[in-house]
C-alpha cells in the first residue's frame, strides 16, 4: 500500500469516526491507529521497541 493510499485511507477513517462519535471518539480512533501503526511495524521487524522505550526513557541510542 503507498503512502498516498495509506494516509487517504487513515484521513477517511478519522474523518467517520469525528462524524459519528464526535471529537473524542476521533481521539480514541486516532490513538488506536497509531498504536496499531507501532505494533504493525514492529511485527514485521521494521522497528525495534527496545530502542524506542530506551529513547522515550532519555537514554541515547548507539545507532
Amino acid at each position: 500500500m503507498t503512502p498516498v493510499v495509506a494516509g487517504t485511507a487513515a484521513g477517511a477513517v478519522l474523518a467517520l469516526a469525528a462524524l459519528a462519535f464526535g471529537f473524542w471518539g476521533f481521539l480514541l480512533t486516532a490513538l488506536f491507529m497509531g498504536t496499531g501503526a507501532v505494533l504493525g511495524r514492529a511485527a514485521e521487524g521494521r522497528l525495534d521497541l527496545g530502542a524506542v522505550l530506551d529513547a522515550l526513557r532519555g537514554r541515547r541510542s548507539s545507532t
